[in-house]
């Protein structure tokens, strides 16, 4: 299957899902408020424990979603990271356009989402 290109966006297909497997596995573990703890006792050891690569490992440092997501990263489970720190869905979104978290909620409500 050919996708068609969207300017500014990152499919996740096939190729991806491979691509941040390591990464996504680890978000995954954060449903457990004992793999939370230990992520942020020792960020480092934790991304090694689960294999992530320089890419990813340096999104994770800075904390930066789109960077992430090109890394391989899933939405989702990238939710689950952004969790810890207490970023919502919201706060994605906004970092995604570039945008204030107050101009992405306000632009979600003019668009009547």
């Amino acid at each position: 299957m050919v996708h068609a290109d969207i300017p500014g966006t990152t499919l996740f297909d096939g190729i991806q899902a491979r691509k941040g497997y390591a990464l996504n596995k680890m978000c995954f573990s954060f449903n457990s408020a004992e793999a939370r703890a230990a992520f942020l006792c020792d960020e480092e050891a934790y991304m090694r424990q689960f294999g992530l690569n320089a890419e990813q490992a340096e999104a994770i440092r800075r904390r930066n979603v789109l960077e992430l997501i090109a890394a391989g990263g899933n939405a989702y489970y990238l939710a689950k990271f952004a969790g810890i720190f207490g970023l919502d869905m919201q706060d994605i979104g906004a970092q995604q356009t570039g945008m204030s978290k107050d101009a992405f909620k306000a632009r979600l409500l003019a668009a009547g989402a």
